[in-house]
């Protein structure tokens, strides 16, 4: 019996912070009324997909769509379980973003096999208003997010044919998942061929290549591509796509239509009010205002009511420590964990800076804070690892997650788009850049 309840314990308590954060996503969800940011794309692209499986207008015109079709066939489930309503088209990026609370969890314990660890890793992502903000929007980085996540969970449980495709499901939300299964794929290439190595085989390198390198292909580059073209089923079954009819070879259509989105994404350097350069992310320089309004009703004579794209600041702000101290461990130790982590989170941050003119907004960073906080969780580790001080130590990581939870409390406001006082809001205001 005890043995069975050790083994349940970590489900039951990644289904617990993934409830708890559920209720925080799900918590007047269908507020404020009207489409927020980018809903006004996803959201009715999501359903014209539940009415006709391809995005049209409304028009009945084929629609130009720049981003792959998973996301909004998810985004479509909550339309489709809670009628086109706002409620409804942001319900799947609250699910998405609670199964994440739960999958961190899982993903922490088997990387530390420390249950304060991984709870530390389940409690920073619910307190964190990046997060909560994606999870109650219709956008499709959530998404994106969790695909990523979890094709890291399978390859640290060596079940590289499922990580593959939830690799393919990453890039059938958005492109930039191809940085994963390219760095995933390198990852275990280097892996089998340290594997050969510790075996002492002659020649490890020529091993790996004829043993190993046909498999990891197919796992990590046919599956996610063939998984990417059945993510386009739609497109492919009707004839009312973009493009569908372009060229009489149904496949040299879908080229072009590809190559076309590749020429949006590539042409893409209009100024925005919003627009971020990556090295302003990580310290939340220009956070990304998703919607703002000056209802009445807040007891002042001005009020505003605005929802915010905003790391917590605090979390964000140590994460980038961490990432410093992490890189220091990796040069000094090469422990595999610290390597994996630093490359999960390069995947997804370092490709930006190649695109300096394109627009660019903070909140694609969602698609890596998962790794900002297994980091900040590898130093927590590092830091509880002297035994004669480990209970004061604890003490000191119980204090810095309560600062953090303290932190999201008094910007949650902003993440929830509650109607305060224009007083109120500009105290949160702790940046000019942030206004």
């Amino acid at each position: 019996m005890k043995q069975l309840l050790t083994k349940l314990s970590d489900p039951i308590n990644a289904t617990a912070f993934a409830l708890i954060g559920l209720v925080m996503r799900l918590w007047h969800l269908g507020q404020p009324k009207g489409y927020i940011f980018d809903e006004v794309y996803y959201a009715q692209n999501a359903h014209s997909l539940a009415q006709h499986g391809v995005e049209i207008t409304s028009k009945g015109l084929p629609d130009f769509i720049v981003h792959p079709p998973v996301g909004k066939w998810l985004i479509a489930l909550g339309i489709k379980a809670f009628g086109f309503n706002e409620f409804g088209w942001r319900v799947s990026s609250a699910v998405i973003g609670s199964l994440s609370i739960a999958l961190i969890y899982l993903v922490a314990k088997k990387l530390f096999n420390n249950v304060l660890v991984s709870s530390t890793a389940a409690i920073l992502t619910i307190a964190d208003g990046l997060h909560l903000v994606h999870s109650r929007t219709a956008l499709l980085d959530i998404f994106l997010m969790f695909f990523i996540l979890l094709a890291f969970y399978f390859l640290l449980h060596s079940k590289h044919w499922l990580a593959g495709l939830s690799l393919g499901l990453a890039t059938g939300v958005k492109w930039s998942g191809i940085y994963y299964f390219v760095a995933y794929f390198l990852f275990i290439l280097y892996a089998d061929f340290r594997q050969s190595q510790a075996m002492e085989e002659e020649s490890p390198l020529l091993t790996t290549l004829r043993k190993k390198f046909a498999k990891r292909v197919l796992q990590y580059g046919i599956i996610p591509v063939f998984t990417y073209l059945v993510s386009w089923s739609g497109w492919f079954l009707t004839s009312t796509g973009y493009d569908r009819t372009w060229s009489k070879n149904i496949f040299r259509s879908f080229w072009h239509y590809q190559s076309e989105i590749l020429n949006f994404h590539k042409n893409l350097v209009e100024t925005h009010s919003y627009s971020a350069n990556p090295w302003s992310w990580l310290i939340m320089g220009r956070p990304t205002s998703f919607f703002y309004a000056t209802p009445k009703g807040c007891g002042a004579a001005t009020c505003s009511q605005e929802i915010l794209g905003l790391g917590t600041p605090f979390l964000w702000w140590s994460g980038l420590i961490a990432i410093v101290i992490t890189f220091g461990y990796w040069i000094a130790r090469r422990e595999w964990q610290s390597g994996l982590l630093l490359l999960s989170l390069a995947a997804g941050y370092l490709p930006w800076f190649l695109f300096q003119k394109r627009t660019m907004f903070s909140f694609y960073a969602i698609a890596f804070e998962p790794f900002m906080i297994l980091i900040i969780c590898y130093v927590i580790t590092k830091y509880l690892e002297d035994d004669a001080r480990r209970k004061v130590r604890e003490r000191v990581v119980y204090g810095y997650v309560a600062l953090i939870v303290l932190c999201f409390i008094y910007f949650s406001p902003l993440y929830f788009g509650e109607v305060i006082s224009y007083g109120s809001w500009h105290s949160h205001m702790w940046l000019p850049s942030w206004i």
